[in-house]
């Protein structure tokens, strides 16, 4: 099991959230999940609105492309990016 997988051009990612960090920045694995940390706080949706924004601009995305399709009230999440233009350096992370 890894933390991402394509679903044709679109990319499915495991995530485990770290909200209130001193920066954002992906922070290797934890277990089978990719940890992110972000500097917003886990209130209102304000973190799951800064980690949207966070990956669409790693990714090289517009912010509509990138959805939260689960784990909308907890750090376990799983995202779809649409078509990313780019590949950050993850650990593992590559193209089909």
């Amino acid at each position: 099991m890894s933390y991402f997988r394509w679903d044709g051009e679109d990319l499915i990612l495991d995530c485990r959230l770290q909200p209130k960090a001193s920066k954002d920045e992906f922070a290797g694995l934890h277990g089978e999940r990719l940890k992110i940390r972000l500097t917003a706080p886990p209130v209102d949706g304000k973190a799951n609105a800064h980690l949207l924004a966070f990956l669409a601009k790693a990714f090289g995305v517009a912010k509509s492309q990138v959805s939260l399709e689960s784990g909308e009230l907890n750090r376990q999440k799983r995202l779809r990016i649409r078509a990313p233009q780019s590949l950050p350096p993850i650990p593992g992370l590559q193209r089909l």
